[in-house]
């Protein structure tokens, strides 16, 4: 089941690092370069180029590990709220330790935590002192009257000059955060400040995938990056700063665009001269030169798009976005020239749920064969779809039973009689269950069970929302999955 590709990750590893390390070698002593975006697990980046890998990110670090150390920045007010990150449905400062074991775990140096907008929180004192008993150096960044805009206050010994200097050893530090909002520009800003104080010549770059700089204003990938964001008011916009400089055309997003007249006076302020003439200019993602099929892209960001339209009608449903975000997904489809009837998947599951007046979920492997699934006394349609995909890919007939009824009647009477169920029926994670049971004993069962692997890529589509613990099961089998946004009834 070979998936067409239509980016070159190793190229994009070694020219990322070339130029990160070129980026260094401007400024002299050390570069604090922030990252934004998920450096674990990017799937949306491996979902809109093919060929992308996941951890790309941690893979060009790893060229560069010896000459690096990472800082991970936390607000206050984040911890306090005990804010959220939806993909991992952890809180901030959990998922902050999260990320320091994953880093430590690849052999990369983490070397401090900064807590910033801290004004002695209670929870923040807590979460440092933890921090502290696990071996991990705090320092403290403190909220800035006036921030941004304040310039002459922000540069001096009562702005950033109040904050503690991140003691750092390297000369490549990476400052990431466990989510947005967490002040990661601010914290190398700040730290440009006190190294400049010490005679240290640093400099500050900006590593984000997304929007992809060089590629045009209204290209797939990037209206991907807005459908992803739409709810946050995100808008890819020209750079006109950069424009205005080199007479090039180049895309950014308003908040950085919005911000740079700022951020130039600060720098000037701080170094003397700003090293920038655009926003542009900050970057260093060369993920546009490394597309090698730009009709692959395309079709690919399409697809998510798509995917993303879904999302929002179902955050509609349930509360989490307003009509004002449908109208700008609705917006972004139209410049995609994207309908959900561009998604096979959509039409062959609401095709079965009108033949079998159920509910109905169809799955799209790889090569492209379409399966369906339909609602039984024994299966809910997400798991029957599964099912029937697995037995798709080894080549074992749809009528084939492969759970026995001495399995699932005990995990049925489990769920009523005991959990307080009301529906009988198997949710996917217990069909895999069953399934693993009798593969013990039956050579097809394990067969199928052993097809698991090949799901990866898939995409599917339901005729109604699903339950949680089934959206969990097609995300880590890779499974891509939308709903239309109707509860089951």
């Amino acid at each position: 089941m070979n998936r067409q590709i239509g980016f070159d990750n190793k190229k994009y590893i070694e020219m990322q690092s070339k130029y990160i390390g070129e980026r260094v070698l401007k400024f002299g002593d050390k570069l604090y370069l922030e990252m934004g975006g998920k450096l674990f697990d990017d799937y949306h980046a491996s979902r809109v180029l093919p060929g992308f890998e996941p951890d790309s990110k941690i893979k060009m670090l790893m060229n560069m590990k010896d000459k690096l150390e990472i800082v991970i920045v936390i607000s206050a007010i984040d911890i306090v709220k005990n804010k959220v990150r939806s993909d991992y449905n952890i809180t901030y400062d959990l998922d902050t330790i999260r990320l320091i074991k994953a880093f430590q775990d690849l052999g990369l140096l983490v070397g401090s935590v900064v807590i910033t907008k801290y004004s002695g929180q209670a929870a923040a004192d807590m979460f440092k002192k933890r921090l502290e008993n696990m071996g991990i150096r705090v320092f403290l960044h403190y909220p800035i009257p006036g921030y941004p805009a304040n310039v002459e206050y922000i540069v001096s010994d009562a702005g950033f000059g109040k904050n503690e200097f991140i003691e750092t050893s390297r000369p490549i530090v990476v400052v990431t955060a466990p989510g947005p909002g967490s002040g990661k520009m601010a914290t190398c800003l700040s730290q440009l400040y006190h190294e400049n104080k010490r005679g240290v010549k640093a400099g500050y770059a900006k590593f984000e995938t997304f929007p992809v700089w060089n590629l045009p204003l209204k290209h797939h990938v990037n209206l991907a990056y807005e459908a992803a964001t739409v709810d946050l008011n995100d808008v890819n916009m020209i750079d006109p700063f950069h424009l205005d400089a080199y007479g090039e055309t180049t895309v950014n997003y308003n908040r950085d665009i919005e911000v740079f007249p700022v951020l130039n006076a600060i720098f000037e302020k701080i170094l003397g001269e700003s090293p920038y003439k655009s926003p542009t200019d900050m970057g260093v993602n060369m993920a546009g030169n490394c597309i090698v099929n730009d009709e692959v892209v395309c079709r690919a960001s399409k697809d998510e798009i798509i995917r993303r339209y879904y999302q929002v009608q179902k955050d509609r449903i349930n509360g989490k976005v307003d009509d004002d975000v449908i109208s700008k997904m609705e917006i972004i489809m139209k410049q995609a020239e994207a309908t959900v009837e561009d998604r096979s998947v959509v039409r062959a599951a609401l095709t079965k749920a009108e033949e079998t007046s159920a509910p109905a979920c169809a799955i799209a492997l790889p090569d492209g064969r379409i399966v369906t699934g339909k609602t039984s006394a024994l299966l809910g349609a997400s798991s029957a779809a599964l099912l029937n995909a697995l037995k798709e890919i080894q080549g074992i007939d749809e009528e084939t039973h492969l759970i026995s009824p001495d399995v699932i009647e005990p995990l049925q009477g489990l769920k009523t009689k005991h959990f307080g169920s009301k529906n009988p029926r198997l949710h996917t994670d217990e069909t895999l269950i069953a399934l693993s049971i009798c593969a013990a004993n039956d050579p097809v069962a394990k067969k199928v069970l052993e097809g698991l692997s090949f799901l990866k890529g898939s995409e599917a589509h339901s005729s109604v929302l699903l339950a949680p613990v089934d959206e969990s099961v097609f995300k880590k089998l890779g499974i891509n999955l939308t709903c239309e946004a109707v509860y089951n009834k």
